[in-house]
């Protein structure tokens, strides 16, 4: 095993330490909504316009049917509308709607503030940040590259 491996597995597991830490401080900030992060991750989807559950799950990284649930719970609480689908009769687009767009507004809101603490008190800058998004997206598009 080399340096750079051993490195490899060392980023790995803080990445997925700081990814369970960030779920569930997002979790209790959109409980300050009465929202969940779930339906944070699909209302920011959507925010970047209409899309099929199939194509929110894909960008998530989720299986279809939980994506189908939460969609589901947003329409019924008229955050989420579906419109029909011109490119596929039998997968509707969602779409944010007026109280959706507010809902995901408040949101942020809140998440920025939290999360601008946090970053002072990590003492973190905007290019370390970049600098370590440009490595995982190397990393990312090798591991997706490889059989």
């Amino acid at each position: 095993m080399t340096d750079v491996q051993e490195a490899y597995r060392l980023l790995v597991a803080d990445v997925y330490e700081l990814a369970g830490t960030s779920r569930r401080t997002s979790e209790a900030i959109a409980a300050t909504t009465g929202q969940t992060s779930a339906r944070w991750h699909v209302l920011s989807v959507l925010s970047g316009g209409p899309a099929t559950v199939a194509t929110v799950a894909r960008r998530l990284g989720l299986a279809r049917q939980s994506v189908q649930r939460v969609g589901d719970d947003l329409v019924a609480d008229g955050l989420v509308a579906r419109h029909d689908n011109p490119d596929h009769r039998t997968a509707p687009l969602l779409a944010l709607t007026g109280a959706g767009r507010e809902a995901l507004t408040a949101l942020v809101a809140r998440g920025d503030a939290a999360r601008a603490r946090v970053l002072t008190e990590a003492g973190v800058t905007a290019r370390e940040l970049l600098d370590c998004r440009d490595v995982l997206r190397r990393l990312t598009a090798a591991l997706s590259a490889s059989p």
